[in-house]
């Protein structure tokens, strides 16, 4: 089956409600440095293609439950570089609107400006992840990512379009990410929900972020180290990542934006994720 229940971990701390989601593609080439899947997909920054997606799929989509919501994609991002050739999540696109199917879209990609006429006619919410809107940041920590301004802005055309947009601002990262907080959320503050989340370490990711910013990992060390163990992952100390969600809560409310905390232990409403904002 390629369309799956979300079930992300199964951490005690996963507030969203339910709904499935489906990976277009398996690997993702954004290569970001504090990415979590190379912990469980092989080559994890290699993009490959799914055997007959496309037939399987519409086979599945003739039976699904239309009153569930879709989620591309949480593991692999819908819009790798090869989407511009491939153009198959375009095509998955046309099959959820020809079944139907209400549907959200997270990407660190400005491809899906292409596919705003489909996009457009969809029961659908999409979103963009920006970690910080600092250019020079965002290419260390998201290397074959488009830029957050080419994110920002194909957004922007998506919610000139009537679909409902929404955000999510993650990792927070202490010394690095939150010091640009209140300037990425100015830059998203047309949004209708940003949901929030806190650099969660793994061993791969972890081993990554030492060999890519070793003066900043010096300064988390002592963070990580009081912190909690939480399914496989570090957390930052529950105090202090809650006076993080906190902070982050009410600025983004100020601007009249919906606030979501993922896997935080931090409350949401009206959803962690923004599914409230697809359409019925």
């Amino acid at each position: 089956m390629y369309i799956r229940p979300f079930d992300p971990w199964k951490s005690k701390l996963c507030t969203c409600p339910f709904k499935y989601t489906l990976n277009v593609y398996t690997g993702c080439d954004h290569a970001c440095i504090y990415c979590y899947i190379t912990s469980y997909i092989p080559n994890a920054f290699r993009v490959r293609t799914k055997e007959n997606l496309l037939p399987k799929l519409e086979r599945e989509l003739r039976k699904f439950d239309k009153r569930y919501i879709i989620a591309l994609s949480y593991s692999s991002d819908p819009y790798p570089t090869v989407e511009r050739e491939l153009g198959i999540t375009r095509k998955v696109l046309e099959l959820f609107r020809r079944y139907n199917v209400r549907c959200m879209l997270l990407t660190k990609s400005d491809i899906f400006e292409r596919d705003l006429d489909i996009l457009s006619e969809l029961k659908c919410a999409v979103g963009v992840t920006v970690t910080t809107v600092d250019e020079r940041k965002a290419k260390l920590l998201e290397p074959n990512a488009p830029s957050p301004k080419a994110r920002i802005r194909a957004l922007k055309r998506a919610k000139e379009a009537g679909i409902p947009v929404y955000a999510r601002i993650d990792p927070i990262i202490p010394f690095y990410t939150w010091e640009d907080f209140d300037e990425t959320l100015n830059a998203l503050s047309f949004v209708s929900h940003i949901t929030v989340s806190t650099l969660k370490l793994r061993p791969d990711s972890k081993k990554r972020m030492l060999a890519k910013f070793p003066e900043l990992m010096e300064k988390l060390r002592p963070l990580y180290g009081r912190g909690e163990r939480i399914g496989g992952y570090h957390y930052l100390p529950r105090e202090f990542r809650l006076k993080i969600m906190r902070k982050a809560e009410r600025k983004i409310l100020e601007k009249g934006i919906t606030f979501g905390s993922c896997r935080e232990g931090h409350r949401s409403f009206p959803t962690c994720d923004g599914s409230h904002l697809v359409p019925p």
